[in-house]
C-alpha cells in the first residue's frame, strides 16, 4: 500500500468564514495530516498553532480581544491542532468568529468528549463537525483496483486499515505498530483528561467487548466480570464511545411486543485495534471469530461510507426474544432497510416477523459478492 492516502474530504469546500471547522476523530487516524496538505494548497494566509503550546494558551485562553487581535492581525486562517489543550477554547474561538470578519478556523481533536463539553454550547450555531476515521475502503477505491481491494480483504480483517498500518508491509511491523497504538494512544484522552487511574481496568472492559461483537451486551454481567459497580461500568463505555474507541447501537423498534430494545451493541472503529486488544492477528483460516470480525469490518465500513457521502440514516440492530434478528437497519428517507452480514454464501430470508410488522421495509443478505458494493 501507498503512504498517501486521498482522503474523502476536501476542507477548502467545507470552510466557511466566520464558523469554526471542528476535525473530530480517533488519535493516528489522519487529522493533522489532511489540515497540513489542505494548508499547502490553500491561498489563505494562515496560523498554525498546536495546542500544546503554553504561549497559544497565554493569548489565545486569555479571552483578551486585544491579545487576540495583535495575534490574528493580517491573518485568514487560525488552525489549532489538538485544540481541546487549550484552556477555554471554546469561549476563545466564539469570540473569534463573533469579532473579526470573514475569519476562518480549523481545530482538530481526538477527544470528542473534551471537546464537546469546552467547544460544544459556546459554539452552537458557529461551527462545522467533521468527523475523520481510519482510512475507508470508499478512499482505497480511489487508488486501487476492485480486485486489489478483495485481494487485500484478510489484512483488512485482521489488521484495521490506520493509516500507518496500511503504509507498513511486514506483518511483525503491523502488530508491532498496532500494539504501540494501543498501549501508547489508545486511552491516552481518558487517562489525561478525565483522570481515570485504572487502565488495565478499561483494557479489561475492551476484551470482554471485543468477544461480544454482534451480541447483546449486559452492562450487569459487565460489572459482575470486572467486580465493578454499575454506574463505573456506565461511565467507562461512555467515554470508550466519546473517544472513538467503540461504537454504541441501540435496538430497533416501532411497535412488536416481541422486538429488544433496550439493549446495546458495540463495535470497535477499527479491526486492528480489536485484535490487538485480544492479542490475536491468526490468519482467517486460524480463527473461530470470523463472524465478529466480519460484522465489524462492514458495520463500520457502511458508517465511513455514510458519513463521508452524506448518507443521514438512524443506526440499530433488530431482533426479537425467540431469537430472530438483523444485524444493521438503517432508517432513512422514511424508509427502513435491513441488512443481514454472513461471510459464507449461504443465503437466508428475511425474518417473517420482519417482513409482517414493516412490511414496506427492504432487507439484503451482504456477503463476499457484493460488499463492496455496500461499502463503496
Amino acid at each position: 500500500m501507498a503512504t498517501k492516502f486521498l482522503r474523502a474530504y476536501n476542507l477548502s469546500k467545507l470552510l466557511e468564514p466566520n464558523k469554526v471547522l471542528v476535525v473530530l476523530g480517533p488519535r493516528q487516524v489522519g487529522k493533522t495530516t489532511l489540515v497540513k496538505d489542505f494548508l499547502k494548497k490553500t491561498k489563505l494566509k494562515y496560523r498554525f498553532e498546536n495546542g500544546g503550546d503554553l504561549d497559544l494558551h497565554d493569548w489565545l485562553g486569555s479571552l483578551r480581544l486585544s491579545q487576540l487581535e495583535k495575534n490574528l492581525s493580517g491573518y485568514d486562517l487560525l488552525v489549532v491542532d489538538e485544540a481541546q489543550k487549550v484552556p477555554n477554547i471554546g469561549e476563545a474561538l466564539k469570540l473569534i468568529v463573533d469579532s473579526f470578519e470573514k475569519i476562518n478556523v480549523i481545530v482538530t481533536g481526538s477527544a470528542s468528549f473534551e471537546l464537546a463539553g469546552q467547544v460544544g454550547e459556546p459554539l452552537v450555531g458557529r461551527m462545522k463537525d467533521l468527523r475523520l476515521y481510519p482510512i475507508a475502503q470508499l478512499e482505497l477505491a480511489k487508488m486501487y483496483s476492485l480486485g486489489k481491494l478483495e485481494q487485500q480483504l484478510p489484512d483488512f480483517m485482521i489488521y484495521g486499515s490506520y493509516p500507518e498500518i496500511l503504509a507498513t508491509k511486514n506483518i511483525k511491523d503491523k502488530i508491532a505498530k498496532l500494539e504501540t497504538l494501543v498501549n501508547t494512544y489508545l486511552l491516552k484522552d481518558i487517562l489525561e483528561f478525565e483522570k481515570v487511574k485504572d487502565s488495565k481496568l478499561l483494557r479489561k472492559l475492551l476484551v470482554l467487548l471485543a468477544f461480544q461483537i454482534g451480541q447483546e451486551v449486559s452492562f450487569n454481567e459487565l460489572a459482575n466480570s470486572l467486580d465493578i459497580n454499575l454506574r463505573t461500568v456506565e461511565r467507562y463505555l461512555d467515554l470508550l464511545e466519546k473517544s472513538f474507541i467503540i461504537f454504541n447501537v441501540r435496538g430497533f423498534s416501532r411497535n412488536l411486543r416481541k422486538e429488544v430494545t433496550k439493549t446495546s451493541r458495540y463495535y470497535f472503529y477499527d479491526n486492528g485495534i480489536r485484535n490487538a486488544i485480544i492479542s490475536n492477528f491468526n490468519s482467517l483460516d486460524r480463527r473461530d471469530d470470523m463472524g465478529q470480525l466480519w460484522e465489524n469490518f462492514l458495520f463500520m465500513e457502511r458508517l465511513k461510507k455514510r458519513t463521508y457521502t452524506g448518507i443521514y440514516a438512524n443506526t440499530y440492530f433488530w431482533r426479537t426474544w425467540d431469537q430472530k434478528e438483523i444485524d444493521l437497519v438503517e432508517e432513512r428517507e422514511n424508509k427502513l432497510f435491513g441488512y443481514e452480514f454472513k461471510w459464507g454464501d449461504k443465503k437466508s430470508p428475511a425474518p417473517a416477523d420482519w417482513l409482517k410488522t414493516y412490511s414496506d421495509a427492504e432487507y439484503q443478505i451482504i456477503n463476499r459478492e457484493n460488499y463492496l458494493k455496500f461499502v463503496i
